[in-house]
Order: C-alpha cells, then structure tokens, then sequence
C-alpha cells in the first residue's frame, strides 16, 4: 500500500500531476531528458525553448492534459517558468 501525503492548505492536489506533464511535453518538444527541472526552472533562460518550442509545447499539453488553452489569454509571464505554466494551466482543468 502506497502512502498519499496530504495535500497543504491551498495547493491544487493537481499541481504535481500538471507539472509532470509541463515536464513530459518539454522533453518530448526538446527531445532531450530534463532530469532537473523543478517549478523554478525558466523556459527560456534555462531551458532555451524558442517561439516555435512554445506552440508545440502548448500542442502537447493540450493532447496531455485533455484541454484547450486560449492562446489569446497566454501572457508572456505565464511562460517564465514551469511554475508559472503550471497555474495558468490549472485554471483551464475542470
């Protein structure tokens, strides 16, 4: 039996299974393994993701994750990291 840790007050129980996601679609949009990326990580200035890098990531996320995003919502701060894509992300999960 596998233990589930309890959720802290105002976390999405979500956000892990969002980031992994955020992860997975990066790898495979890169095409390289991504073993240290953690929320923090920035996505142009640690991973050098380019414009055509975001929209296949978008594409894969949206495959991923069952969803639409409106690209006409995404601000340039919502792809400052994997933190940030991740909330903004959330709010489109039903």
């Amino acid at each position: 039996m596998t233990a589930t840790l309890p959720t802290p007050p105002g976390t999405d129980a979500r956000r892990p299974d969002v980031v992994h996601a955020v992860v997975a679609a990066l790898v495979e949009v890169l095409g390289r393994q991504l073993p240290d990326v953690t929320e923090a990580t920035r996505l142009f200035d640690d991973l050098d993701i380019d414009s055509t890098s975001v929209l296949g990531l978008l594409m894969g996320l949206e495959d991923g994750l069952d969803i639409e995003v409106d690209t006409d919502e995404l601000d340039q701060h919502h792809l400052e990291s994997v933190g940030a894509l991740t909330d903004y992300l959330l709010a489109y999960l039903p």
